[in-house]
């Protein structure tokens, strides 16, 4: 199911904590940070705080600027993004600043949980995930239910790190503030826990008065069939590569990269590439590597179209390619027409082998493009 765009949004002390132990909140950010933060909320759907954060901060968590409440209501969206908390017990407090400013909130909690908020008289839709909190079944219900493509989620850090670690942030906004906090009793950022491994990409550094800015995304591919926030990210890249295919009559167009379980880009490839008008983009990306490579049975294959089951012009079709090299897992974005083949089914090939096929069809529109003198 597509999810919204995940942002994690936070500030952080030289030594890598989100507040002291004081009954005061630390503010590390500069008030230009303020204000970016404040545009950031402004251009996103919903926000998102963990009930922690509520109890310890008392946040209203408001878009301040008037010109950018007018802004989004010129644009056709609410005044404020939705408000959203996530509470496995359901213990909130009816009074805290959250519920009595901005516009709509949401509570996601469990079964139990929903019936301690209903009882409490929270000012807030209260969504029941289950008997457990579900990230998953929690980010389809905003993008199905309340329409949410980009979610802000600002903590805390226990927040942030289950989304990291289910593969599910697809940004995170670190700011760095200079100071030292020193005491091991104060919170982090991210908690232990077992990651999705990799490092993570550094997409921009920006100097905002006296601290400084980085984003990252992820680079780690998903395990298994669920989807990470980095098979996106590396399914949009082979996207962009089928756009750079040479066009032909006869045949698809249709980018592939090749990514390793660390994150690391192997090899990329697209049809027709280097002059070759029958060679097809993951058996160019295949090329490119020692078929030895210990790497390719943990690595992920990303297709723009599914790998083709049958070819004329090759003795193997990329399915075979592929389970030849010993790769596990597939991900892609459209099933093969039949403009060429009747009832082509890659997938289905790979899949009947054991390899785990993530199909996001989300990203079908884009890998159609550079075909649509094929399709109509």
């Amino acid at each position: 199911m597509p999810y919204p765009y995940v942002l994690l949004s936070a500030a952080v002390s030289l030594d890598g904590y989100l507040d002291d132990t004081t009954a005061e909140r630390l503010l590390l950010s500069s008030p230009a940070d303020f204000d970016r933060v404040d545009e950031v909320r402004a251009s996103v759907d919903a926000i998102l705080i963990g009930a922690g954060t509520i109890r310890a901060d008392n946040p209203r968590l408001l878009v301040n600027s008037a010109d950018r409440r007018h802004a989004r209501v010129a644009a056709g969206k609410p005044e404020y993004p939705l408000k959203v908390t996530v509470s496995g017990s359901g213990d909130l407090d009816p009074a805290a600043h959250f519920w009595h400013t901005g516009g709509d909130k949401v509570v996601y909690t469990t079964d139990r949980g929903a019936r301690r908020a209903e009882a409490l008289g929270i000012a807030a839709e209260v969504v029941p995930l289950g008997p457990d909190l579900d990230w998953r079944r929690l980010l389809e219900h905003l993008h199905d239910e309340r329409g949410v493509r980009r979610l802000m989620v600002e903590g805390g850090g226990t927040i942030h790190t289950q989304l990291l670690q289910q593969g599910l942030a697809d940004e995170v906004q670190l700011v760095l503030a200079p100071l030292l906090v020193g005491d091991p009793g104060a919170p982090r950022l991210f908690g232990p826990g077992a990651y999705q491994g990799g490092r993570l990409r550094l997409t921009e550094t920006r100097r905002i008065e006296d601290v400084v800015l980085m984003r990252y995304e992820p680079t780690a591919p998903g395990t298994g069939p669920l989807p990470s926030a980095a098979d996106r990210h590396w399914l949009a890249l082979a996207c962009e590569l089928a756009a750079q295919c040479p066009p032909s009559e006869t045949a698809f167009s249709v980018g592939a990269v090749i990514v390793a379980a660390d994150g690391t880009e192997l090899a990329r490839g697209h049809s027709r590439e280097g002059g070759d008008p029958v060679v097809h983009a993951e058996e160019a990306a295949l090329a490119r590597l020692d078929p030895a490579d210990p790497r390719l049975a943990t690595a992920t294959v990303y297709s723009s179209l599914e790998p083709c089951a049958r070819r004329a012009s090759r003795p193997k079709p990329c399915a075979r390619l592929i389970l030849d090299a010993g790769v596990r897992r597939v991900v892609t974005a459209w099933r093969e027409p039949d403009t060429f083949v009747t009832a082509a089914d890659g997938n289905g090939l790979l899949a009947a082998e054991g390899v785990d096929v993530v199909v996001l069809p989300e990203y079908a529109d884009r890998a159609r493009v550079p075909n649509l003198h094929l399709t109509g």
